[in-house]
């Protein structure tokens, strides 16, 4: 009887330690899930950073799939759960928070500073944000840079714009084109796109986006991934990666890069 139960007690030993390398085997052959900050419509998200999630993918061994989300509600929703993303490419505030709530650890950064730029159309004269006080603003919603700034720009609760929420910043100009906002809020770069559009201010500027990576992947993975987005531009698949997604490259990034950014969630619901 004692040569049974030790038997059945080595079986279960055994048992055991192989359901816990096939999890582990199971956990190492999933994607990394890549989320980005939609300033783009779903599907032109997935287009426009594939040559990324490919380049990480082949740098690293292991696929990485992007989420995209429909919305910032959406993205902010799973940043709050910390656990529905493995990498995350997304702005300064938002960074900021993934470092101090959530453990990520920036990877490396796009270099340069991004602002945002409040627009009308050609034929609206406006000089002060304050002349849009009850009026039409196109921006993406909250907690996206540009809505934040909105935010910023009316701190009055008693003197605010209407905003109306649009999916992207192309659709921002559009809205004021046809005539369905007096004003959008864009990202400053684009504004050289739009010549009809008249400026009414530009706000301060911040670190440009972040890829930030999880504290669940491995120490190993992140140096891979590290080291392929900064010498990404020293060789021929790096090349093509950024011209393939319109950018300069990668420089160092820091948790001290965009400390104190989350501070523009102040107010943002769940913050």
């Amino acid at each position: 009887m004692h040569g049974i139960m030790k038997l059945a007690g080595h079986c279960t030993f055994v048992l055991l330690v192989l359901l816990f390398l096939g999890s582990a085997d199971a956990q190492e052959a999933r994607p990394l899930r890549l989320g980005i900050q939609p300033v783009l419509p779903p599907q032109q998200t997935v287009r426009a950073w594939q040559p990324l999630a490919d380049y990480l993918g082949k740098a690293t061994g292991q696929s990485v799939q992007i989420v995209p989300s429909r919305n910032f509600f959406t993205f902010w929703e799973r940043l709050k759960k910390g656990d529905q993303f493995d990498l995350v490419l997304t702005g300064a505030h938002l960074t900021d928070f993934l470092v101090q709530r959530m453990d990520y650890r920036p990877l490396a950064r796009i270099p340069g500073q991004v602002s945002y730029t409040l627009v009308t159309g050609q034929d609206t004269l406006i000089f002060d944000p304050n002349e849009l006080v009850g009026k039409r603003i196109a921006s993406l919603g909250s907690p996206s840079l540009g809505a934040l700034r909105v935010a910023e720009l009316f701190p009055n609760p008693m003197r605010q714009p209407t905003i109306v929420e649009v999916p992207d910043s192309e659709s921002a100009v559009k809205a004021v084109q046809e005539g369905r906002a007096v004003a959008a809020i864009i990202p400053t770069p684009l504004v050289q796109q739009y010549p009809d559009l008249n400026t009414v201010t530009t706000t301060t500027p911040v670190p440009h986006i972040a890829l930030s990576a999880s504290p669940e992947v491995p120490e190993a993975q992140f140096e891979k991934m590290r080291q392929a987005l900064l010498q990404a531009s020293a060789t021929e698949p790096g090349r093509q990666m950024l011209e393939r997604i319109n950018m300069p490259g990668f420089v160092p990034a820091g948790a001290e890069t965009y400390e104190g950014y989350s501070r523009l969630l102040q107010g943002v619901w769940g913050y």
